[in-house]
């Protein structure tokens, strides 16, 4: 949709956990020294401003990124913080915030190949002024779901596909399924990973169960609440994570802990690491 802008909620708790997420796959990514391909679908404009007038309207990052920004945190956080750090000024207030485009391109090396796809035309020049001067990063102004898939396989060929739309139709749930099946066809040893919300609704669910039944292996859910399923909001975060990383489950699951000590009402669901689908 050409209308949402997710100024409106950087910083939350749903991109707390999903950059931490894709920062520990990004991690594993560089463990080795062979190259990466990194794609993403929707990527927004990279830069949030947390003083500005959409972020301070709603004000999510408060109970988000701001919960965790002073605090001592485990060392799988340090990549993520470290970016988040760079942006502002120490001991200043927390005021800007990455999106993933931006976390992507900081973990990266010179010979890793980033492609960004963004069909909102202002959210597009803003991404596009941030790495005009970046050589490893290609901004599209086009169709997410087209511009990977046009772009797939890959070279290099080991990577990540970030899928990570706004929902706000309601078919754009199967519409992510049936991406996912024809660009694991094309590209079977990438890593793939679909952020959703957890809604009162739970029209997630349909989207897992196609997943499930697709005959795609190694399918990894993360799921965590931060007040109860009943409330009238967005009261969790998901990821799918296909081909993830070797040790990423028990990883996420340390992560997903922590962070619902620090962000969770207690009314909330533990959180849910799991296999939809095993190797």
């Amino acid at each position: 949709m050409l209308s949402y802008q997710h100024s409106y909620h950087a910083g939350n708790f749903a991109d707390v956990h999903k950059h931490l997420c894709l920062s520990l796959i990004l991690d594993a990514l560089n463990k080795k020294a062979k190259p990466w391909s990194y794609f993403e679908t929707h990527a927004g404009t990279a830069r949030y401003d947390l003083e500005g007038e959409q972020a301070q309207k709603t004000a999510e990052y408060k109970q988000g990124i701001s919960l965790i920004y002073h605090d001592k945190m485990p060392p799988f956080f340090n990549s993520y913080l470290k970016i988040v750090k760079d942006m502002n000024v120490e001991g200043a207030p927390l005021g800007h915030y990455p999106g993933s485009p931006l976390i992507a391109s900081e973990m990266s090396r010179e010979t890793d190949s980033i492609a960004l796809m963004e069909l909102h035309p202002g959210e597009y020049a803003l991404l596009k002024g941030v790495f005009r001067r970046s050589s490893n990063v290609g901004v599209h102004n086009r169709d997410g779901y087209e511009g990977v898939m046009s772009l797939l396989p890959p070279k290099p060929n080991r990577g990540l596909v970030l899928i990570d739309p706004s929902y706000e139709v309601k078919t754009e749930y199967l519409q992510v399924a049936k991406f996912i099946v024809s660009a694991h066809q094309r590209w079977s040893n990438g890593c793939f990973a679909i952020w959703y919300p957890l809604l009162k609704a739970g029209s997630h669910k349909e989207m897992l169960h196609k997943l499930k039944l697709s005959g795609i292996r190694k399918i990894l859910k993360v799921e965590m609440c931060v007040k109860s399923s009943a409330d009238e909001r967005m009261y969790g975060t998901g990821m799918v994570i296909i081909n993830p990383p070797w040790q990423l489950d028990e990883q996420l699951q340390q992560v997903s802990d922590l962070l619902t000590q620090k962000l969770s009402a207690k009314d909330a669901a533990q959180p849910v690491v799991e296999w939809l689908v095993e190797e």
